[in-house]
């Protein structure tokens, strides 16, 4: 029995259009354990990470969401089950963001550094795989960005997250 689209984790897959064949493998690891999660995968459904995931969560049976920064569903990559039109360019970047229950940020430029910073800015905790990290002075100033060393690790971390976020959310509910 598959779950309702509301009960089901939605993680965003966020990265770089013109990926590196490291990042690109990364992305479709990251997609497969994502599907085998039993997890929807949403992105901004172009090329490069977002491709990739996709195609990575296709080979496993899951569903994909892209939201396109054009007008046309056309755009979206072949392995997007629901595309979702905007007309609203980089702006997309905060509906892909706010569309998941977690973000993982892989490689990026600075489309990506926009999308970790709405979802830092959302309180949405972001697991990075060979991404962006913030330094001063050669030291690592803010840890806000969860490492991950490999698709499975990063994908495992995220459920934990959202886990542990929604564990403290009802312990909330129960004190009020």
């Amino acid at each position: 029995m598959v779950k309702s689209a509301p009960r089901r984790t939605f993680i965003s897959v966020i990265g770089e259009s013109q990926a590196t064949p490291e990042n690109y493998e990364y992305a479709f690891q990251v997609g497969r354990h994502i599907a085998k999660a039993d997890a929807v995968l949403v992105c901004g459904a172009l090329h490069g990470v977002m491709e990739a995931a996709c195609k990575g969560a296709k080979s496993e049976g899951g569903l994909t969401i892209g939201i396109l920064p054009g007008s046309k569903r056309e755009e979206a990559n072949r392995w997007v089950d629901i595309p979702i039109v905007t007309g609203v360019g980089y702006a997309r970047n905060k509906y892909v963001v706010k569309s998941g229950h977690v973000c993982i940020a892989i490689g990026g430029s600075y489309g990506t550094l926009s999308e970790i910073a709405f979802a830092l800015g959302y309180n949405i905790p972001v697991v990075g795989l060979n991404t962006w990290e913030f330094k001063q002075y050669g030291r690592i100033v803010d840890r806000a960005i969860h490492r991950a060393r490999d698709g499975e690790y990063a994908v495992r971390k995220a459920l934990k997250l959202v886990a542990e976020r929604k564990r403290l959310e009802t312990r909330r509910e129960y004190k009020t």
